[in-house]
């Protein structure tokens, strides 16, 4: 089943295997439309999921490729979000990179050492740094 693309006629879907699914579950719907328009040219489809509960439910709707999570939401911590994506066998290897504010050396060292994400990226950043952590996470 594919895709609706943002601007097509109603009940066109898209069937392009090459494009990627990036749920961003995100709390600040201007952050989630600043991301797409740093991710306008790449091949990939963003999904938007504003706080953890709605990301948590996007997951099952659209099995994306990759999450971009944030950490501090009001509804469900990110490493909640996380937790509950890793226990579930179905998402269990879905890449995940947090993008957050939260910029101490031991959050950045407890998500890639403790908890394992794919990438730790922190606000503000290069669109530059995004995609290339991105392509990367995919790549693997």
């Amino acid at each position: 089943m594919g895709l609706p693309i943002e601007g097509a006629r109603e009940g066109q879907e898209y069937m392009d295997q090459k494009r990627k699914v990036i749920l961003c579950i995100e709390d600040d719907e201007d952050f989630i439309d600043l991301l797409k328009l740093m991710l306008a040219g790449e091949e990939v489809e963003v999904i938007p999921a504003v706080g953890g509960q709605a990301g948590l439910r996007s997951l099952e709707e659209y099995s994306p490729d990759l999450v971009l999570l944030d950490l501090m939401m009001p509804d469900l911590h990110g490493w909640e979000v996380f937790r509950k994506l890793k226990a579930d066998d179905r998402f269990r290897d879905i890449p995940v990179i947090v993008v957050t504010a939260l910029a101490t050396h031991y959050d950045r060292n407890f998500g890639l050492g403790v908890a394992g994400v794919d990438d730790y990226i922190t606000k503000p950043f290069m669109p530059s740094r995004l995609r290339q952590s991105i392509q990367q996470a995919l790549a693997n």
